[in-house]
């Protein structure tokens, strides 16, 4: 481990550190002073936690350092401090879902993918701010790289987290964007699996259709790894099913067959393109050279309808009652959504739901020949603004259809990060893993 890594241990990744703390090298306890050091250092600009007891992560450190002296590490995840998105149930801190509305809630325990984190020995260091019931109203957290622009959606606590060195992995979810987006304007790496990949039971529901369990982390071997630990089958949740053999991890790891082939995808959004990710993705695709293809997909303006129209719908089904119970705990953005979502034809919704296969089997054609699709995680970098989160348009296509997706930070423009968006076939996680560790190391240079 460096001399850099000795003084700094925030700036180890997961995977790292959990190495680390076996070797002895560090303890699972200093690691935690680190990162509550370095909280306290950031928070009063981030915003990140929305509810953080330092003595008991530091309780849960030392336990982890007690159980390695009398032992081998219990998982692979021993001794390392997660944040969780303030969505997940944790039976020893609230869960208040981001609004007024659940204020004081205690859940009595732990949501399964929590649980399976602990089980691989991860210290839950705290609850990371969600906008209100994870949607799109803003929330207090700032970008980490510049506080007057926005991280980004309801998952952008877990991001800014991660960003600022304030743990080394989070966990956030998406129904739209809400993985990707952040990730990509806070400048870290983020994967949202396949849908059914991680189970959602004890997670804050607000379409069953779409709602995907995701991470955050350093590197894509610290997504597969966080993936491997929670992905797991849940009869209870009907898009839920078994992991398969390998792990994540030792697949992301394999060097590939060949050197991955890109599809480019534009979306047909892409006149709406900021001009400074417009020229970022130019040089991007100059440096790629004959590892990349401009491909079109011409439905993806329709998925694009279809997707909106099955999130207004299913918001309106889980959150739709909190207009009559607690109308003034709702924010007037929320109250217009749940409205608009109440209006929704029912034909349209059905339309929207049995269109979903048929488009998925059209658009997984192109990755027969293809590694990934590649294109843009957001419009542009974060906009300087803390009245919206930013468009989530180029996420909840891919999220509509089930699909796993990788948020890398390669580009830049203006000292803001731009994500680079590499989109997978359904249950193909992990060589979509494989195909974005081949991206970051050729565009890194080694």
């Amino acid at each position: 481990m460096s001399d850099r890594h000795l003084t700094d241990p925030t700036s180890l990744s997961a995977i790292a550190a959990a190495a680390a703390i076996r070797a002895g090298e560090i303890t699972s306890e200093g690691l935690v002073h680190a990162c509550l050091a370095r909280i306290a250092e950031r928070e009063d600009d981030v915003r990140a936690w929305t509810h953080l007891d330092p003595e008991l992560a530091l309780a849960q450190a030392r336990q982890a350092d007690a159980a390695l002296r009398s032992g081998p590490a219990i998982g692979p995840l021993h001794g390392v401090p997660i944040g969780i998105k303030d969505i997940f149930d944790t039976a020893d801190l609230p869960t208040e879902h981001g609004s007024p509305a659940f204020a004081g809630r205690r859940p009595s325990r732990d949501a399964a993918c929590v649980a399976l984190l602990r089980e691989a020995g991860a210290v839950i260091m705290g609850k990371t701010v969600t906008t209100e019931l994870a949607l799109l109203t803003p929330a207090k957290t700032r970008n980490p790289h510049n506080a007057v622009h926005t991280p980004g959606g309801s998952s952008a606590g877990s991001a800014a987290a991660v960003a600022a060195g304030m743990v080394p992995t989070a966990v956030g979810s998406q129904t739209a964007g809400s993985i990707i987006r952040p990730a990509s304007f806070c400048g870290v790496f983020g994967f949202k699996p396949t849908l059914g990949l991680i189970p959602r039971g004890g997670v804050l529901m607000q379409s069953h259709t779409l709602d995907t369990v995701g991470v955050y982390g350093r590197s894509v071997d610290d997504l597969a790894l966080l993936a491997d630990c929670m992905a797991a089958f849940d009869a209870d949740d009907p898009v839920s099913y078994q992991p398969s053999q390998p792990a994540l991890l030792a697949t992301a790891r394999e060097a590939p067959p060949a050197a991955p082939l890109f599809a480019f995808v534009k979306t047909p959004v892409w006149p709406d393109i900021d001009p400074l990710t417009h020229a970022a993705f130019t040089r991007l695709i100059e440096r790629l050279g004959n590892r990349v293809r401009a491909v079109e997909i011409p439905s993806l303006a329709d998925v694009i309808e279809w997707a909106r129209i099955v999130q207004l719908a299913e918001n309106a089904h889980y959150y739709g009652g909190l207009l009559t119970e607690a109308p003034h705990h709702l924010s007037a953005g929320l109250k217009q959504r749940l409205e608009d979502g109440l209006k929704v034809n029912v034909q349209d919704y059905l339309r929207a739901l049995t269109a979903r296969e048929p488009a998925y089997r059209a658009i997984a054609g192109v990755l027969d020949d293809y590694s990934a699709i590649l294109t843009p995680a957001a419009l542009g970098p974060a906009p300087a603004s803390l009245e919206a989160t930013g468009n989530p348009i180029l996420n909840g296509l891919w999220t509509y259809l089930g699909m796993p997706a990788v948020s890398l930070p390669l580009l830049e423009a203006n000292r803001m990060p731009i994500g680079v968006q590499l989109v997978g076939a359904r249950r193909d996680d992990g060589r979509l893993l494989r195909s974005a560790r081949w991206l970051t190391t050729e565009l890194s240079g080694g």
